[in-house]
Order: structure tokens, then C-alpha cells, then sequence
């Protein structure tokens, strides 16, 4: 986070992902002894028709005021996808400002009652991953998604989140990408000041990740998890923003296999709760008598 603290995001944002294109993938022949990643910074300029000079000034943070016809030939070059078009052209107007005072997250009161409705995992989360409050069903679904955990700091750092997921190596390289998405020039708030530097200290995938400063949008999709009892789940995903926060919602396709072992879950947890409630544990086989 270095250029970052520095006021330096643009350059290091240019630097990351010219690392991560390939002289072929440009139409440039590789050359010997490259000693950098990707593309030199002189080829950079070449391709997008601006000055070395003035493209090492933008990098290394002595100029923070291109042109949009600056950004889109940089952009085209480094072959940026809408949404990483999007943030460097972000990134370029973004102005110093006084700090803010951080509102705390709150769930409003009507989004409780309507997660006590909802007979499908659903929760509700802050910008940085924070679950903030979530329904049986989701807890049903992973212990993870209880109340005061984090999904992104679960995702790195829990074996069994790790386990879940049927394919984690996706899962993290996105989770962390919309991170960076999600709080934009928001680099002085204090959740996300903690949380990088505690997931920088303890997850070399996350230091590898961020480094890449990949931006990309975590809202609808679907994806497939292991749940310790009921096997494996195909599950769509959507969220939707309510106030300062985000309701995340999980469901099968209707009839489908994953719909029957989700609602063998629902019973399951039922049966649970109605065991912890009759004071003995889930497991025990033999009911007291009133």
C-alpha cells in the first residue's frame, strides 16, 4: 500500500497492470533479458502514443491530471475491461479531500423482519465484508455468515471456508478485486486501513492479489459450495443495496437438486433449534420426558 498512502494510486494502479501484459498478447516480439514483468514502460508509451517521459511522470506520480484521451489509450494498451476502464478514469480525477467521519453500519430495523421472513440463506454485510446480520438459514449454510465475522478475512484464513468453496482460487481473486472496487478512493477509511493490514500480515494469497490491483464487480452470479452435510450446493447469488448496506441473498433454481438439499438443511437446522430450545443437545437420540 506503499504508492497508495503516498497519494500515488494512479501510478501504482498503471504499474500493476502493465506488469500483467505480455509484450505477445500486444504484438510487440518478446526481446531478451526483459528484466520487468510484462511491458517496459517505454512500450507502454510507444502503444499508446504519449511521450516516455511524460508517461514515467504519470507513474511515478508527478503528473495527476491526464486527459480522458490520455486514460483510453493507456486503458486500450493495458487491455482494461469496463470496469477497470471505469476505475482508472476514477482514479485520475479523484481529488484530495478533508477526512470524513465514518458513519457506523447499521442494519435498519425493517431488513431484520425481512430477514426473519426469508426461508432462504440470506445476510446482510458492509462495504468491507463485514457480516453485520444474517437469518438461520445462512448460518445453516456456513457458520461463516454468522453475525461479527468477516467473509473476505473467512475466505483467506479459515480451513473450512477454504473447503467450501468449490473453487477458492476464483473466490478469493474476486472477493479481493471487489474490495478494491468497493471502496474506491475510501483509502483512509479505518475498516479498510485494519483490514488490509491484517490480511497483508497473515495471507501471502492476499498480499499476491492486491498486489495486482484488479478491480471487478461482486454482485449476481452463481457458484457451487460443499456443505458438510448436505454435499454439494449449486447456488445463485444477488445482491441488493438497502441504505449504506447490502443485502446478500442465496438460492437453488427451483425443483433442482441443490433446492431438495437445501430444504433437507432447513430441517435440519429447525430440528436443531427445537432441540437447543428443549435444553438437550441436537445430537441426542433419546427426548426428555416432560
Amino acid at each position: 500500500m506503499k504508492d497508495e498512502q503516498a497519494g500515488n494510486r494512479l501510478g501504482s494502479y498503471l504499474r500493476a497492470r502493465r506488469e500483467l501484459v505480455s509484450p505477445a498478447e500486444t504484438g510487440l516480439p518478446p526481446g531478451g533479458n526483459r528484466r520487468v514483468p510484462g511491458l517496459r514502460r517505454e512500450e507502454v508509451a510507444l502503444l499508446a502514443g504519449i511521450s516516455p517521459d511524460y508517461y514515467l511522470r504519470l507513474e511515478r506520480g508527478r503528473d495527476k491530471n491526464p486527459s480522458p484521451q490520455v486514460l483510453e489509450s493507456l486503458a486500450r494498451v493495458l487491455q482494461l475491461d469496463d470496469i477497470e476502464r471505469t476505475y482508472l478514469l476514477g482514479l485520475a480525477a479523484a481529488r484530495p479531500r478533508a477526512p470524513r467521519r465514518k458513519r457506523p453500519e447499521r442494519v435498519p430495523a425493517r431488513v431484520h423482519q425481512l430477514l426473519a421472513h426469508l426461508q432462504i440463506p440470506a445476510f446482510v454485510e458492509g462495504h468491507a465484508f463485514d457480516v453485520l446480520a444474517s437469518n438461520p438459514m445462512a448460518v445453516a449454510l456456513s457458520p461463516r455468515l454468522h453475525p461479527g465475522q468477516n467473509r473476505l478475512r473467512s475466505l483467506l484464513l479459515d480451513p473450512e471456508e477454504q473447503a467450501f468453496h468449490q473453487n477458492w482460487e476464483k473466490a478469493t481473486a474476486d472477493f479481493i478485486a471487489a474490495l478494491r472496487t468497493t471502496v474506491g478512493d475510501d483509502t483512509d477509511d479505518p475498516r479498510f486501513v485494519e483490514l488490509v493490514g491484517e490480511l497483508s500480515l497473515a495471507s501471502q494469497r492476499f498480499r499476491t492479489l492486491w498486489a495486482r490491483h484488479d478491480v471487478r464487480s461482486l454482485d449476481g452470479g452463481t457458484t457451487t459450495v460443499h456443505h458438510p452435510v448436505v454435499g454439494e450446493l449449486r447456488l445463485h447469488r444477488d445482491k441488493l443495496p438497502i441504505d449504506d448496506v447490502i443485502l446478500v441473498v442465496y438460492y437453488p433454481d427451483k425443483d433442482s437438486d441443490s433446492d431438495e438439499k437445501l430444504r433437507l438443511l432447513a430441517a435440519l437446522s429447525h430440528t436443531e433449534s427445537a432441540d437447543t430450545a428443549h435444553g438437550r443437545p441436537a445430537d441426542d437420540p433419546h427426548p426428555r420426558t416432560p
